[in-house]
Protein backbone atom coordinates (compact mmCIF):
# COMPACT_ATOMS: atom_id res chain seq x y z
CA UNK A 1 0.00 0.00 0.00
CA UNK A 2 1.43 3.30 -1.03
CA UNK A 3 2.46 5.49 1.76
CA UNK A 4 1.73 2.41 4.42
CA UNK A 5 4.71 1.35 6.74
CA UNK A 6 4.69 -1.16 8.88
CA UNK A 7 7.88 0.35 11.02
CA UNK A 8 6.86 -0.37 14.65
CA UNK A 9 3.43 -1.19 13.81
CA UNK A 10 2.26 -3.32 16.27
CA UNK A 11 1.47 -6.59 16.10
CA UNK A 12 -2.30 -7.90 15.48
CA UNK A 13 -1.15 -10.40 18.45
CA UNK A 14 -1.45 -7.07 20.33
CA UNK A 15 -3.96 -6.07 19.00
CA UNK A 16 -6.64 -8.46 19.58
CA UNK A 17 -4.66 -10.74 22.14
CA UNK A 18 -6.92 -13.47 22.90
CA UNK A 19 -6.48 -16.00 19.77
CA UNK A 20 -7.63 -20.04 19.70
CA UNK A 21 -5.66 -22.44 17.04
CA UNK A 22 -8.10 -23.44 14.75
CA UNK A 23 -10.22 -26.48 14.98
CA UNK A 24 -9.17 -29.92 13.56
CA UNK A 25 -11.72 -32.08 11.95
CA UNK A 26 -9.55 -35.17 11.96
CA UNK A 27 -11.87 -36.81 9.51
CA UNK A 28 -12.89 -35.11 6.21
CA UNK A 29 -16.77 -36.82 5.97
CA UNK A 30 -18.63 -34.97 9.13
CA UNK A 31 -18.10 -31.63 6.46
CA UNK A 32 -19.68 -31.74 3.15
CA UNK A 33 -21.27 -28.45 0.47
CA UNK A 34 -24.43 -30.04 1.26
CA UNK A 35 -26.12 -30.57 4.32
CA UNK A 36 -28.38 -33.88 3.09
CA UNK A 37 -24.82 -35.59 2.10
CA UNK A 38 -24.45 -35.24 5.89
CA UNK A 39 -27.39 -36.58 7.02
CA UNK A 40 -26.95 -39.76 4.70
CA UNK A 41 -23.06 -40.71 5.59
CA UNK A 42 -24.16 -40.43 9.92
CA UNK A 43 -27.45 -43.28 9.16
CA UNK A 44 -24.71 -45.45 6.91
CA UNK A 45 -22.28 -45.09 9.96
CA UNK A 46 -24.85 -46.12 12.36
CA UNK A 47 -25.98 -49.18 9.93
CA UNK A 48 -22.99 -50.28 9.93
CA UNK A 49 -21.50 -52.62 12.56
CA UNK A 50 -18.27 -53.48 14.49
CA UNK A 51 -15.60 -53.39 12.53
CA UNK A 52 -17.42 -52.12 9.35
CA UNK A 53 -18.02 -48.72 11.61
CA UNK A 54 -14.97 -48.26 12.85
CA UNK A 55 -13.44 -48.49 9.43
CA UNK A 56 -16.25 -45.92 7.88
CA UNK A 57 -15.72 -43.61 10.92
CA UNK A 58 -12.25 -43.35 10.21
CA UNK A 59 -10.52 -43.49 14.01
CA UNK A 60 -7.41 -41.50 15.20
CA UNK A 61 -5.90 -40.98 18.75
CA UNK A 62 -7.86 -38.64 19.98
CA UNK A 63 -11.07 -39.94 18.68
CA UNK A 64 -12.27 -43.99 18.26
CA UNK A 65 -16.14 -45.21 18.74
CA UNK A 66 -15.14 -45.61 22.22
CA UNK A 67 -14.09 -41.90 22.97
CA UNK A 68 -15.94 -40.42 25.63
CA UNK A 69 -16.72 -37.00 25.00
CA UNK A 70 -19.07 -33.87 26.25
CA UNK A 71 -21.51 -32.18 24.25
CA UNK A 72 -20.70 -28.99 22.41
CA UNK A 73 -21.11 -25.76 23.56
CA UNK A 74 -24.82 -24.78 22.63
CA UNK A 75 -26.39 -28.58 23.22
CA UNK A 76 -25.33 -29.71 19.28
CA UNK A 77 -24.86 -34.03 19.40
CA UNK A 78 -24.99 -36.40 21.17
CA UNK A 79 -22.73 -37.81 24.18
CA UNK A 80 -23.24 -41.64 24.09
CA UNK A 81 -20.01 -43.19 22.56
CA UNK A 82 -20.55 -43.67 18.81
CA UNK A 83 -20.19 -47.66 19.30
CA UNK A 84 -23.80 -47.69 20.89
CA UNK A 85 -24.98 -44.24 19.15
CA UNK A 86 -28.57 -44.55 17.45
CA UNK A 87 -31.19 -41.55 16.15
CA UNK A 88 -30.53 -38.72 13.39
CA UNK A 89 -27.27 -36.47 13.85
CA UNK A 90 -27.59 -33.18 14.49
CA UNK A 91 -28.59 -30.60 12.12
CA UNK A 92 -25.73 -29.71 10.43
CA UNK A 93 -24.22 -26.11 10.81
CA UNK A 94 -23.00 -23.84 8.31
CA UNK A 95 -18.47 -23.21 8.84
CA UNK A 96 -16.11 -21.71 6.87
CA UNK A 97 -14.30 -24.74 5.33
CA UNK A 98 -11.84 -22.75 3.06
CA UNK A 99 -11.11 -19.15 2.21
CA UNK A 100 -14.49 -17.32 0.48
CA UNK A 101 -16.22 -21.46 1.09
CA UNK A 102 -18.92 -22.14 3.18
CA UNK A 103 -19.82 -25.53 4.34
CA UNK A 104 -21.53 -27.51 6.33
CA UNK A 105 -20.30 -29.72 9.08
CA UNK A 106 -21.99 -32.43 11.47
CA UNK A 107 -21.62 -30.20 14.95
CA UNK A 108 -21.03 -33.78 17.21
CA UNK A 109 -18.01 -33.28 19.41
CA UNK A 110 -17.17 -36.98 18.94
CA UNK A 111 -16.33 -36.31 15.53
CA UNK A 112 -13.97 -33.97 15.76
CA UNK A 113 -10.69 -34.00 16.95
CA UNK A 114 -9.98 -30.58 18.31
CA UNK A 115 -13.34 -28.85 18.12
CA UNK A 116 -11.80 -25.35 20.46
CA UNK A 117 -15.05 -25.52 22.54
CA UNK A 118 -14.02 -21.50 23.60
CA UNK A 119 -14.94 -20.66 19.89
CA UNK A 120 -18.34 -22.43 20.23
CA UNK A 121 -18.78 -20.56 23.33
CA UNK A 122 -18.72 -17.31 21.79
CA UNK A 123 -20.51 -18.10 18.37
CA UNK A 124 -23.60 -16.00 18.00
CA UNK A 125 -25.02 -13.77 15.21
CA UNK A 126 -22.55 -11.02 16.90
CA UNK A 127 -19.63 -13.01 16.72
CA UNK A 128 -16.84 -11.96 13.80
CA UNK A 129 -13.86 -14.49 13.32
CA UNK A 130 -10.48 -13.19 12.18
CA UNK A 131 -8.64 -15.83 10.46
CA UNK A 132 -4.84 -15.79 9.73
CA UNK A 133 -4.21 -17.04 6.37
CA UNK A 134 -0.58 -17.26 6.38
CA UNK A 135 0.18 -16.63 3.06
CA UNK A 136 2.46 -13.60 1.36
CA UNK A 137 0.00 -13.40 -1.48
CA UNK A 138 -3.97 -12.75 -1.04
CA UNK A 139 -5.51 -11.21 1.99
CA UNK A 140 -3.46 -11.96 5.18
CA UNK A 141 -6.72 -11.82 6.82
CA UNK A 142 -10.30 -13.70 6.31
CA UNK A 143 -12.86 -12.36 8.75
CA UNK A 144 -16.48 -14.68 9.09
CA UNK A 145 -19.44 -15.11 11.21
CA UNK A 146 -19.40 -19.01 10.71
CA UNK A 147 -17.16 -21.14 12.76
CA UNK A 148 -13.91 -21.39 10.74
CA UNK A 149 -12.27 -24.72 10.01
CA UNK A 150 -9.50 -23.20 8.18
CA UNK A 151 -5.75 -24.91 8.74
CA UNK A 152 -4.11 -22.11 8.16
CA UNK A 153 -3.55 -19.62 11.15
CA UNK A 154 -4.61 -18.10 14.70
CA UNK A 155 -8.34 -17.49 14.98
CA UNK A 156 -9.29 -14.20 17.04
CA UNK A 157 -12.70 -13.61 18.10
CA UNK A 158 -13.87 -10.20 17.66
CA UNK A 159 -15.86 -10.51 21.61
CA UNK A 160 -14.59 -12.36 24.22
CA UNK A 161 -18.22 -13.13 25.79
CA UNK A 162 -21.55 -14.35 23.58
CA UNK A 163 -23.88 -10.88 22.51
CA UNK A 164 -21.12 -8.79 21.14
CA UNK A 165 -19.77 -8.61 24.84
CA UNK A 166 -16.40 -7.82 25.88
CA UNK A 167 -14.20 -7.01 22.68
CA UNK A 168 -10.99 -8.52 22.02
CA UNK A 169 -9.19 -5.86 22.03
CA UNK A 170 -6.16 -4.31 23.74
CA UNK A 171 -7.60 -2.91 26.98
CA UNK A 172 -7.20 0.62 26.60
CA UNK A 173 -6.88 0.60 22.72
CA UNK A 174 -10.06 2.27 21.37
CA UNK A 175 -9.92 4.79 24.34
CA UNK A 176 -5.97 6.03 23.26
CA UNK A 177 -7.48 5.76 19.36
CA UNK A 178 -10.40 7.82 20.65
CA UNK A 179 -8.36 10.65 22.82
CA UNK A 180 -6.02 11.13 19.43
CA UNK A 181 -9.24 10.46 16.88
CA UNK A 182 -11.81 12.93 18.79
CA UNK A 183 -14.01 10.14 18.80
CA UNK A 184 -14.06 6.50 20.62
CA UNK A 185 -14.24 3.94 17.64
CA UNK A 186 -16.42 0.71 17.85
CA UNK A 187 -15.23 -2.80 18.27
CA UNK A 188 -16.25 -3.24 14.37
CA UNK A 189 -14.93 -0.10 12.96
CA UNK A 190 -11.53 -1.23 14.75
CA UNK A 191 -11.65 -4.08 12.76
CA UNK A 192 -12.54 -3.07 9.91
CA UNK A 193 -9.06 -0.83 9.87
CA UNK A 194 -7.36 -3.95 11.06
CA UNK A 195 -8.51 -5.60 7.55
CA UNK A 196 -7.90 -2.75 5.49
CA UNK A 197 -4.28 -2.36 6.82
CA UNK A 198 -2.61 -5.53 7.57
CA UNK A 199 0.15 -6.84 6.16
CA UNK A 200 1.64 -10.15 5.37
CA UNK A 201 3.52 -9.90 8.37
CA UNK A 202 0.48 -9.22 10.79
CA UNK A 203 0.89 -6.05 11.65
CA UNK A 204 -1.12 -3.27 11.89
CA UNK A 205 -0.48 0.37 11.02
CA UNK A 206 -2.46 2.75 12.92
CA UNK A 207 -3.15 6.40 12.75
CA UNK A 208 -4.73 9.38 14.33
CA UNK A 209 -5.72 11.19 11.40
CA UNK A 210 -9.85 11.09 11.25
CA UNK A 211 -9.44 11.75 7.73
CA UNK A 212 -7.00 8.29 7.12
CA UNK A 213 -8.63 6.51 9.20
CA UNK A 214 -12.18 6.97 7.99
CA UNK A 215 -11.18 5.97 4.76
CA UNK A 216 -9.20 3.19 5.79
CA UNK A 217 -12.77 2.31 7.88
CA UNK A 218 -15.07 2.18 4.73
CA UNK A 219 -13.01 0.12 3.08
CA UNK A 220 -12.68 -2.43 5.45
CA UNK A 221 -16.61 -2.31 6.33
CA UNK A 222 -16.89 -3.64 2.85
CA UNK A 223 -14.96 -6.13 3.40
CA UNK A 224 -16.64 -7.32 6.06
CA UNK A 225 -20.07 -7.26 4.23
CA UNK A 226 -18.19 -9.17 1.97
CA UNK A 227 -16.69 -11.60 3.51
CA UNK A 228 -19.23 -12.20 5.68
CA UNK A 229 -21.96 -12.62 3.11
CA UNK A 230 -24.89 -12.23 6.22
CA UNK A 231 -26.71 -9.04 4.70
CA UNK A 232 -28.08 -8.13 1.26
CA UNK A 233 -26.36 -10.26 -1.54
CA UNK A 234 -23.52 -8.31 -3.32
CA UNK A 235 -23.98 -7.29 -7.05
CA UNK A 236 -21.78 -6.52 -9.94
CA UNK A 237 -22.99 -3.46 -12.48
CA UNK A 238 -25.79 -5.14 -14.74
CA UNK A 239 -23.56 -5.81 -17.28
CA UNK A 240 -20.38 -7.19 -15.26
CA UNK A 241 -23.04 -10.21 -13.23
CA UNK A 242 -22.42 -13.50 -14.10
CA UNK A 243 -25.04 -15.63 -15.69
CA UNK A 244 -25.20 -19.47 -17.10
CA UNK A 245 -24.22 -19.26 -21.31
CA UNK A 246 -24.62 -22.96 -21.10
CA UNK A 247 -25.92 -25.65 -18.75
CA UNK A 248 -23.92 -27.28 -16.44
CA UNK A 249 -23.28 -31.00 -16.75
CA UNK A 250 -24.61 -33.27 -13.88
CA UNK A 251 -21.20 -34.00 -12.73
CA UNK A 252 -18.58 -31.15 -14.19
CA UNK A 253 -15.02 -32.48 -14.13
CA UNK A 254 -12.97 -29.84 -15.82
CA UNK A 255 -12.39 -26.28 -14.70
CA UNK A 256 -11.13 -23.69 -17.62
CA UNK A 257 -10.86 -20.30 -17.64
CA UNK A 258 -10.81 -18.69 -20.95
CA UNK A 259 -9.26 -14.97 -20.25
CA UNK A 260 -9.69 -13.29 -23.52
CA UNK A 261 -14.00 -14.04 -23.24
CA UNK A 262 -13.83 -14.14 -19.27
CA UNK A 263 -15.42 -16.81 -19.59
CA UNK A 264 -15.45 -19.82 -17.20
CA UNK A 265 -15.68 -23.48 -18.88
CA UNK A 266 -17.16 -26.68 -16.20
CA UNK A 267 -16.55 -28.87 -18.80
CA UNK A 268 -19.36 -28.11 -21.78
CA UNK A 269 -20.88 -25.72 -19.13
CA UNK A 270 -19.97 -21.67 -20.06
CA UNK A 271 -20.37 -18.85 -17.04
CA UNK A 272 -19.82 -15.42 -18.04
CA UNK A 273 -18.59 -12.34 -17.85
CA UNK A 274 -16.00 -13.40 -14.73
CA UNK A 275 -13.31 -10.81 -14.61
CA UNK A 276 -9.51 -11.98 -14.73
CA UNK A 277 -9.36 -10.93 -11.05
CA UNK A 278 -12.28 -13.08 -9.76
CA UNK A 279 -10.63 -15.85 -11.32
CA UNK A 280 -7.19 -14.71 -10.34
CA UNK A 281 -8.19 -14.63 -6.67
CA UNK A 282 -5.87 -16.45 -4.07
CA UNK A 283 -6.34 -16.60 -0.37
CA UNK A 284 -4.14 -19.03 1.71
CA UNK A 285 -1.92 -19.33 -1.51
CA UNK A 286 -4.51 -21.17 -3.66
CA UNK A 287 -7.05 -19.65 -6.27
CA UNK A 288 -10.11 -19.71 -4.52
CA UNK A 289 -12.23 -20.88 -7.53
CA UNK A 290 -10.04 -23.69 -8.53
CA UNK A 291 -10.46 -24.90 -4.59
CA UNK A 292 -13.98 -24.38 -4.26
CA UNK A 293 -14.94 -26.39 -7.60
CA UNK A 294 -12.67 -29.07 -6.32
CA UNK A 295 -13.95 -29.42 -3.37
CA UNK A 296 -17.05 -30.50 -4.97
CA UNK A 297 -15.75 -32.32 -7.75
CA UNK A 298 -12.61 -34.60 -6.61
CA UNK A 299 -13.24 -38.23 -6.65
CA UNK A 300 -13.33 -39.38 -3.24
CA UNK A 301 -12.04 -42.97 -1.95
CA UNK A 302 -15.02 -45.45 -3.13
CA UNK A 303 -16.68 -47.24 0.17
CA UNK A 304 -15.83 -44.06 2.31
CA UNK A 305 -18.20 -41.88 3.90
CA UNK A 306 -17.00 -38.98 1.90
CA UNK A 307 -17.94 -40.82 -1.09
CA UNK A 308 -21.65 -40.19 -0.39
CA UNK A 309 -22.69 -37.18 -2.24
CA UNK A 310 -24.99 -35.55 -4.25
CA UNK A 311 -25.05 -38.01 -8.12
CA UNK A 312 -25.78 -34.72 -9.81
CA UNK A 313 -24.77 -30.92 -9.63
CA UNK A 314 -27.10 -29.09 -7.16
CA UNK A 315 -28.53 -25.97 -8.64
CA UNK A 316 -28.04 -24.51 -4.51
CA UNK A 317 -24.06 -24.94 -6.25
CA UNK A 318 -24.60 -22.81 -9.22
CA UNK A 319 -26.28 -20.19 -7.37
CA UNK A 320 -23.09 -20.11 -4.85
CA UNK A 321 -20.94 -20.27 -7.63
CA UNK A 322 -22.11 -17.06 -9.23
CA UNK A 323 -22.02 -14.91 -5.66
CA UNK A 324 -18.80 -16.22 -5.33
CA UNK A 325 -17.13 -15.24 -8.50
CA UNK A 326 -18.91 -11.71 -7.87
CA UNK A 327 -17.68 -11.47 -3.99
CA UNK A 328 -14.18 -12.42 -5.60
CA UNK A 329 -14.21 -9.29 -8.04
CA UNK A 330 -15.89 -7.24 -5.75
CA UNK A 331 -13.07 -7.72 -2.82
CA UNK A 332 -10.42 -7.51 -5.56
CA UNK A 333 -11.41 -3.80 -6.30
CA UNK A 334 -11.77 -3.29 -2.83
CA UNK A 335 -8.16 -4.31 -2.23
CA UNK A 336 -7.08 -2.24 -4.86
CA UNK A 337 -8.03 0.97 -3.75
CA UNK A 338 -6.35 0.12 -0.37
CA UNK A 339 -2.78 0.09 -1.63
CA UNK A 340 -4.22 3.71 -2.62
CA UNK A 341 -4.37 4.56 1.23
CA UNK A 342 -1.63 6.34 3.18
CA UNK A 343 -1.28 6.23 6.90
CA UNK A 344 -0.03 9.49 8.20
CA UNK A 345 0.25 10.53 11.68
CA UNK A 346 0.76 7.20 12.48
CA UNK A 347 0.41 5.49 16.29
CA UNK A 348 2.95 3.25 16.74
CA UNK A 349 3.65 0.30 18.91
CA UNK A 350 6.01 2.78 21.16
CA UNK A 351 3.47 4.72 21.40
CA UNK A 352 1.14 2.36 22.85
CA UNK A 353 3.49 1.05 25.12
CA UNK A 354 4.35 4.76 26.36
CA UNK A 355 0.22 5.17 27.19
CA UNK A 356 0.12 2.13 28.52
CA UNK A 357 -2.02 -0.08 26.34
CA UNK A 358 1.30 -2.01 25.59
CA UNK A 359 2.07 -4.90 26.77
CA UNK A 360 -1.44 -6.07 27.27
CA UNK A 361 -1.90 -7.97 30.42
CA UNK A 362 -1.89 -12.07 30.05
CA UNK A 363 -5.44 -12.50 31.20
CA UNK A 364 -6.33 -10.77 28.04
CA UNK A 365 -4.47 -13.44 26.01
CA UNK A 366 -6.94 -16.29 27.84
CA UNK A 367 -10.86 -16.78 27.19
CA UNK A 368 -12.81 -15.35 29.00
CA UNK A 369 -15.06 -17.42 31.73
CA UNK A 370 -18.46 -18.30 30.02
CA UNK A 371 -20.01 -20.87 31.17
CA UNK A 372 -23.78 -19.76 32.88
CA UNK A 373 -25.02 -23.20 32.22
CA UNK A 374 -23.92 -27.00 32.54
CA UNK A 375 -22.41 -28.35 29.65
CA UNK A 376 -23.30 -32.12 29.35
CA UNK A 377 -20.59 -34.22 30.05
CA UNK A 378 -19.87 -37.97 28.27
CA UNK A 379 -22.90 -40.05 28.44
CA UNK A 380 -25.50 -37.77 29.36
CA UNK A 381 -23.43 -36.75 32.67
CA UNK A 382 -23.33 -32.63 33.18
CA UNK A 383 -19.76 -31.50 33.22
CA UNK A 384 -18.47 -29.41 35.82
CA UNK A 385 -17.87 -25.43 35.59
Amino acid sequence: MTGVTHDDAPPLADLMPWSVAPPRLGRGWPAAPDAASLKARWDALLKADGPDREALFQPTRARTLHSAVGQLPGGAGGTRRLARASGPCAEPVRVLHAPFDEQWLIPDHRLIDAARPELWRVADEHQVFTVETGADTGPPLLATSRLPLLRTGRVRPLYRRPGGAEPNLAPGLAEHLGARLGHTPQPLDVLAWILATAGPARTVPLTADPEVWAHGVESGRRLLWLMRRDGERPKLPGGRRPYVRAPLPARPLTLHYDRDEETLHLDGGRVSPVPPDAWDFEAAGVRVLEQWFTARTAEPEPGTLAAIRPTAWPQAWTSELLELITVLALVAEVRARQRELTVTSPVTAADLAAAGVLPVPESARRPASVLDHHEEGPEGQFALI
